[in-house]
């Protein structure tokens, strides 16, 4: 199954809803950062919660969130599209703890309980909008449902689900996201959250083969849903030599010649896909005259 989003509205527009099939996104994030089996699932649950919340953006407009908890694996940034690009970077990929008390991969043992949960969305203004709020269990999806409601006020629940092979490769990835509209009648409330209560989880309705459209149907009932958008997501990283250039002209004039000087080229590697990109002695030279 191709990775993509739906967007939804259910109940006659009292409730707005989202989900995805995220497994190829996942792979390719988690390849490229090398990472192990749980912080492959701390860092897909992360990028499939960015990819939802741009979906929610238009045009060229995006975000990023960064997760900062007291756990092993350090940091997790997400940087997310409108159009459905992401690409997601871990301070540690190399964590791996004994499984939690049920059984599963201890996201919230890698993660921390302590730290914050930041969203700063570009969507065009002089300044960013930028929201933050304390990390509530570390599981990434309660957090989020934490964030919605206390950044946005919107009343919301985020699941997000890894599936990581023996092989360390990734079985399957999905989300969802349920969000209240103001007005929403409280049996709408009770009818959500006794289906939530029954369904399993979300990567195990994606191993099963259930497409988003199914995924939201399961949750909100088949003649709930009404279908509003589909769009295809993907991992895909924004780095490119020009920028880099870019990056090291602004380092200044000295700090050129030193590399030329010195070191005779620069090379520098991406922290989001680990592409290297080099420079010689020539290409920094002209580098410096544009410096100049």
């Amino acid at each position: 199954m191709n990775d993509y989003l739906v967007k939804a509205t259910a109940f006659n527009g009292e409730v707005r809803a989202l989900a995805l099939v995220a497994t190829d996104m996942v792979s390719e994030a988690c390849r490229r950062q090398g990472t192990w089996p749980t912080a492959s699932a701390a860092l897909g649950r992360a990028l499939m919660g960015g990819t939802m919340m741009a979906s929610m953006l238009k045009g060229k407009e995006k975000l990023t969130v960064r997760i900062e908890g007291n756990g092993p694996i350090g940091h997790i940034i997400v940087d997310s599209h409108a159009n459905g690009t992401s690409r997601g970077t871990v301070g540690n990929p190399h964590v791996s703890p004994e499984l939690n008390q049920a059984g599963k991969l201890d996201v919230a043992g890698v993660v921390g309980t302590e730290g914050t949960l930041s969203v700063v969305k570009d969507i065009g203004m002089k300044d960013p909008f930028t929201g933050s709020v304390p990390i509530v269990s570390g599981e990434i999806g309660e957090d989020f449902t934490y964030y919605f409601a206390n950044s946005e006020q919107t009343p919301s629940s985020v699941g997000v689900g890894v599936l990581v092979n023996p092989d360390e490769t990734i079985l399957a990835a999905g989300g969802f996201i349920i969000q209240l509209m103001p007005g929403a009648q409280e049996s709408t409330i009770e009818e959500i959250e006794k289906r939530l209560g029954s369904i399993p989880a979300i990567s195990k309705l994606v191993e099963m083969g259930m497409p988003p459209e199914e995924i939201l149907q399961s949750l909100l009932g088949d003649d709930n849903v009404k279908f509003l958008e589909t769009k295809p997501i993907e991992f895909q990283c924004s780095c490119s030599k020009e920028r880099i250039g870019n990056a090291i002209i602004s380092l200044g004039q000295d700090e050129i010649k030193a590399m030329i000087e010195e070191d005779g080229g620069a090379e520098t590697t991406c922290n989001f896909c680990n592409e290297t990109y080099s420079f010689n002695k020539n290409e920094l030279t002209n580098l410096l005259e544009k410096a100049v």
